[in-house]
């Protein structure tokens, strides 16, 4: 089943303000497209194999697996790619909050890509950078002001095809507590934290399909509801993708 863009997407009539641009195209909110489908015969990932040890195995032993989503459709006629990674950063807060979280930032309107939408830290690589996850460490220490001390690496699930022409490495870390976070103004609105138990329950996945210039285009949506502020963050496009992948990695036999 597919839907067509809604005439107020398609056409110059803008819609209903939100709280900040989730999409570089004009007039096109992703929050807008209906959701076609829900995984919930899905099994969740267990709590217990969330935890920062029983990580760390899965990545020392990986299973043999598929990602679900490695490319998104592209308009452009751009056939260079940029390398690129992105820290996925999996918060453990001590005794007194055992379950982790995944930090996210919510990007500034001002960025020349994927302006206010919400996203990993990360960024392009650079001739400096040593591999992936050099840049991937770099990047969150220039956005949200991560230093590495407090970071172990864990491991990196495959590459990651933006319709901008990104080739994005997913580095998956744990990150100890003790640190602090800056957010750099220039690149981000917000730093948040959602638990990785929701992430990786697929009831929480949210599928959507639409008709653009003449495609089809499919995404994964993750909406979370901040139960102490009450605001909602709509996790979506490249990010929920690779959340995706990392749910289809931990739950692979």
């Amino acid at each position: 089943m597919s839907f067509e863009i809604p005439s107020d997407i398609s056409s110059n009539k803008r819609l209903p303000p939100k709280e900040s641009s989730l999409s570089s195209i004009p007039n096109f909110d992703p929050r807008q497209i209906p959701v076609v489908g829900v995984d919930t015969h899905l099994p969740a990932v267990q709590r217990q194999s969330l935890l920062p040890l029983a990580l760390q195995k899965r990545f020392a032993n990986p299973p043999s697996w598929t990602p679900e989503v490695v490319l998104e459709k592209s308009d452009s006629s751009r056939t260079e790619a940029t390398n690129a990674s992105v820290l996925v950063p999996i918060v453990l807060r001590g005794p007194l909050h055992d379950q982790p979280t995944v930090l996210l930032t919510q990007r500034t309107a001002r960025m020349p890509t994927h302006s206010g939408q919400i996203a990993f830290p990360g960024g392009k690589s650079e001739p400096s950078d040593a591999d992936a996850a050099a840049t991937a460490l770099r990047e969150a220490r220039e956005e949200v002001g991560l230093e590495t001390e407090f970071v172990q690496v864990l491991g990196q699930l495959p590459t990651y095809l933006t319709g901008s022409a990104f080739v994005v490495t997913p580095v998956v870390a744990l990150v100890h507590p003790g640190f602090t976070l800056v957010a750099n103004p220039v690149e981000v609105e917000e730093i948040f934290e959602v638990p990785l138990e929701f992430l990786m329950n697929p009831s929480n996945h949210r599928r959507h399909e639409v008709r653009w210039r003449d495609t089809t285009r499919q995404w994964f949506s993750m909406p979370y509801n901040d139960l102490e502020t009450g605001k909602e963050y709509f996790i979506w496009g490249a990010t929920a993708g690779m959340l995706r992948n990392f749910y289809r990695f931990l739950v692979a036999s």
